[in-house]
């Protein structure tokens, strides 16, 4: 797919305001339409591909699991087209594939009849389709979306995108509610359907208004002009992919996104056995998102505003001590302070989670190779996402609590702290203010 000329079809400069609210928008929206290959978006689906498959819930588990380990192994590269192609086409096409994707699960039913109905022809079908709902929505899609809006703020950049994460956020919440009303409406393969209609058309959409950097559309960043004394951006040097990989502060933070994805994945997915082994209902386990998210929202908020004039470290130290305290909180879920504990210290971490995930690899690697760095940092953060349910699932198996896997989760934040305070990070750059 050729990349589009920067000002087709129309000339950006010619637009009454700063663009990059126009780019704010599109990356808003980008995380949205990428809610059908996240895991809130697929669990909706759940059920209806177990009855129209004829599998087993852990069999469509491991399906789950294989497709986003596969998904996860391909996003490096993935990365490596965004800074090759930006983040325009990245975006379309990307949009395009998951519309495809969304087409070709509505139509799995169909597919096993027609090839004889079978248990393993149905697990291999839909492992097919997660695969590449996974890697297009919740990998590229989402990737670009991010990394699309970074070069167009510097001063501003962590309060844009802690706003823009509050619409996601709000989004993701609301999004099990809405697809579910969706299959009660058309069925679950028409509401597949619906999502991959509206997936082409905001690929028509971005491809129209997205623009991949203000310098190729003739234009500064944050908005400035020629005559602003802080016109020119101190841009920090890009660091390749290999040297990255050599870095200790890209495996301070990748790890500790990590974590995340892999501790918080697992404790949501369980969510309803880990209360009730603490004697909790199930009505207790579904109002907990609530103050999770209000702390989260919070917290986000503030930390990004503060994050644009100060260095990560702090934000990372402070992330994984609050998951450690939240980690201490769910291993005391009975108690009524281990329950304010948990909403606490993930609520607030998961806020910072997002600011260090938006800001660590630009601060610190440079604009060059943005896409294939935070590619390789995803894929991670997938691949852990992936086997934490499964992890804590064994644990249960093996031991009968969750207990086992918690602490493990604990010492690993406490490993991942003792290195966040050891390890320095001079190349990180600040915008100048």
């Amino acid at each position: 797919m050729p990349s589009p000329a920067p000002n087709w079809p129309f000339d950006i400069r010619r637009i009454p305001f700063f663009y990059g609210w126009v780019i704010w928008l599109v990356s808003t929206l980008g995380f949205l339409f990428s809610i059908p290959g996240q895991t809130m978006g697929m669990a909706v689906f759940t059920d209806a591909l177990i009855d129209a498959l004829g599998l087993t819930r852990t069999q469509l588990s491991m399906a789950y699991l294989i497709g986003t380990v596969g998904s996860a192994l391909l996003l490096t590269r993935a990365g490596r087209w965004y800074d090759r192609w930006g983040g325009r086409t990245m975006t379309t096409l990307a949009s395009l594939a998951l519309a495809l994707m969304l087409i070709y699960i509505a139509a799995t039913a169909w597919l096993s009849e027609a090839l004889g109905g079978s248990a393993p022809v149905g697990f291999i079908l839909i492992m097919i389709g997660y695969f590449g709902v996974r890697f297009f929505g919740q990998g590229v899609l989402t990737s670009a979306s991010r990394n699309v809006l970074l070069v167009w703020f510097e001063k501003r950049r962590g309060l844009v995108s802690s706003v823009r994460g509050i619409f996601v956020s709000l989004g993701f919440s609301l999004a099990p509610l809405g697809l579910a009303a969706l299959i009660l409406t058309w069925g679950w393969s028409g509401a597949l359907m619906g999502l991959a209609l509206a997936c082409a058309g905001f690929a028509v959409f971005s491809y129209l208004l997205l623009r991949d950097s203000p310098a190729s559309c003739g234009v500064l960043i944050d908005g400035a002009t020629a005559d602003d004394d802080t016109s020119e951006s101190q841009t920090p040097p890009s660091t390749t992919l290999e040297d990255a990989r050599r870095s200790p502060v890209f495996w301070i933070f990748a790890l500790s996104l990590s974590i995340h994805a892999l501790f918080g994945t697992a404790v949501t997915f369980h969510i309803i056995s880990i209360f009730d082994g603490a004697g909790r209902t199930p009505e207790q386990a579904f109002a907990y998102f609530l103050p999770v998210a209000i702390a989260a929202t919070s917290v986000n908020l503030l930390a990004g505003w503060l994050a644009d004039s100060r260095r990560l470290k702090p934000f990372l130290v402070i992330m994984l001590g609050g998951f450690i305290m939240g980690a201490i909180g769910l291993l005391n879920l009975e108690a009524d302070w281990g329950y304010w504990l948990l909403v606490a210290g993930f609520g607030g971490s998961g806020g910072l989670w997002s600011v260090i995930s938006n800001l660590a690899f630009i601060r610190n690697f440079g604009p060059l190779h943005l896409g294939e760095i935070s590619g390789l940092c995803t894929s991670i953060m997938v691949f852990a996402s992936a086997i934490g349910p499964a992890m804590f699932s064994l644990g249960l198996d093996f031991f009968g609590t969750y207990a086992a896997a918690e602490y493990f989760c604990l010492l690993v934040l406490v490993l991942l702290l003792l290195a966040a305070l050891v390890i320095p990070h001079r190349q990180e750059h600040l915008p100048q203010h």
